[in-house]
């Protein structure tokens, strides 16, 4: 299914949180990475997010959710997941499987730790229990740096590609796209950006009952393959694919990515359990 081939719905769920709906299938919800502000994408956003899904939407019914616009300072990654969890007992009537990516992953293993009975299945794309040090340092120096008006998309190089060459060009690229994707009002992505520096499940990942798969690049920058393994073991039922050579945006542009999603997903009946692997 080509992607402009998809029909989009558009909406907001309870608690403001911004969603399209696509595809055809049982319901997945997809929490969505880190954005510059808090809406559904258009433009060239739009195609990147689309390509990731598209595959996806043969086999299931999609529902694309973002943050909700105004998020405070001083928001945590725990009353995210409590509105996540509002909205999604509102919308659908019994827990339902949850794709987070990247950052919408950490939210997503929150959501599945303290509102267990939301999430029926997770899985969780180069994402892990906590951010790593250079990471949270990256992320701060870009929020921050578009927050005070200057060019700052360059500090997410690290996320673009695995190689130095490769992160060098993405350097440049990234400093000049920076202010035709600068949000209006940077306040959101602040809050947020600060609400996941402080995020570590590192202590209640048992707390995590769905069955729970982790998918990660082995050239991820972002999160060594230590810590997705981590993840992995540390829920009650977890399962770990890593793929070689790839770094943070080559988990989503895989060829793989949608069929292991999928497999794990359909795998998963009433009283079925996966069994934890590496």
């Amino acid at each position: 299914m080509r992607f402009r081939d998809l029909k989009v719905r558009e909406g907001t769920l309870a608690n403001d949180l911004p969603y399209y709906a696509l595809g055809d299938g049982p319901p997945l919800v997809v929490l969505r990475w880190f954005t510059p502000a808090h809406a559904n994408p258009a433009g060239p956003a739009r195609g990147v997010e689309l390509r990731v899904l598209a595959p996806l939407a043969r086999h299931f019914r999609l529902y694309a959710v973002g943050r909700a616009p105004g998020m405070a300072l001083g928001t945590t990654m725990a009353d995210i997941a409590a509105r996540h969890a509002e909205a999604l007992h509102a919308e659908f009537d019994g827990p339902v499987d949850v794709l987070g990516l990247s950052s919408g992953g950490s939210v997503a293993l929150q959501l599945a730790a303290d509102h267990p009975d939301v999430v029926r299945a997770l899985v969780v794309a180069g994402a892990a229990h906590r951010l790593t040090p250079n990471v949270r340092r990256l992320q701060r120096r870009y929020t921050e740096e578009v927050a005070a008006g200057r060019r700052g998309l360059q500090h997410q190089a690290i996320t673009a590609a695995a190689s130095p060459a490769g992160r060098a060009l993405a350097r440049v690229l990234l400093w000049l796209l920076d202010p035709l994707v600068r949000p209006g009002d940077p306040r959101d992505m602040l809050a947020f950006a600060r609400a996941e520096d402080g995020f570590d499940l590192g202590g209640r990942l048992a707390d995590i009952v769905a069955p729970t798969l982790v998918l990660g690049g082995e050239r991820d920058l972002d999160y060594p393959v230590e810590l997705f393994r981590e993840t992995a073991e540390g829920v009650r039922d977890g399962r770990l694919i890593t793929y070689p050579g790839l770094g943070h945006l080559g988990v989503f542009r895989s060829g793989r990515f949608a069929a292991d999603v999928t497999a794990f997903l359909a795998g998963i009946g009433p009283g079925e359990s996966t069994r934890a692997t590496s």
